[in-house]
């Protein structure tokens, strides 16, 4: 979910009267993925496959859409198993062009099998997924305190890189809102009070890399 479409001062209305990013109110289901998962950083490799391939049926519609529909895409992706997605054929592809409770865009369900094949050439290569992409951008959370972008010349790079090894549906503004989301880029609002907490996660985690 990229922000910079949502207004990104802090709300202070809300459950509890906390400062939260603005776009998060409104609808409990956006507060609950703020404050439980939005920015968090995430190191397990299939996990951060499921979110960019989830960012990816996200364009050209809400987040809002997406979270509604995550568990019918988990279901229907085997729990994005790359795996199991990597030996969807033709038939699979027709089971789900006749789900109602996915998105049903047959670029973006190719997109997600293609993704799948993708991660297993990476990891054939010696080479985790997580590893990839934290090692694309220095290995550390970047942590923002400007103006949120729909883009940097940094997700520019990320996406050269992801689409030379194979993967579709991730254009810049499309990785920059998976790096958002997956912690890479810690753009919670400085008055937010998840903030600080983000901050710590990240500075300490990094370490390990």
């Amino acid at each position: 979910m990229n922000p910079a479409v949502h207004p990104t001062r802090p709300s202070p209305v809300g459950p509890n009267t906390v400062t939260r990013c603005a776009w998060a109110e409104g609808d409990p289901l956006l507060r609950a993925y703020h404050d439980d998962e939005w920015g968090v950083p995430e190191y397990d490799s299939r996990k951060l496959w499921e979110k960019l391939m989830l960012d990816g049926f996200q364009a050209g519609l809400s987040w809002t859409t997406i979270l509604r529909k995550r568990e019918a895409f988990r279901k229907a992706f085997k729990n994005f198993d790359p795996g199991l997605v990597a030996r969807f054929r033709a038939g699979d592809v027709r089971r789900l062009l006749q789900d109602p409770d996915i998105v049903r865009s047959r670029a973006k369900i190719d997109a997600t099998i293609t993704g799948a094949r993708a991660y297993l050439t990476l990891r054939a290569e010696g080479k985790d997924f997580s590893s990839f992409v934290w090692e694309l951008v220095g290995g550390k959370p970047i942590q923002n305190r400007g103006p949120v972008p729909s883009k940097t010349p940094l997700s520019e790079e990320v996406s050269g890189a992801l689409k030379k090894r194979g993967f579709k549906f991730v254009g810049p503004v499309i990785v920059y809102a998976w790096m958002q989301a997956t912690g890479i880029v810690n753009d919670h609002s400085v008055r937010c009070f998840r903030r600080q907490g983000i901050e710590r996660m990240g500075g300490v985690r990094a370490k390990s890399l």
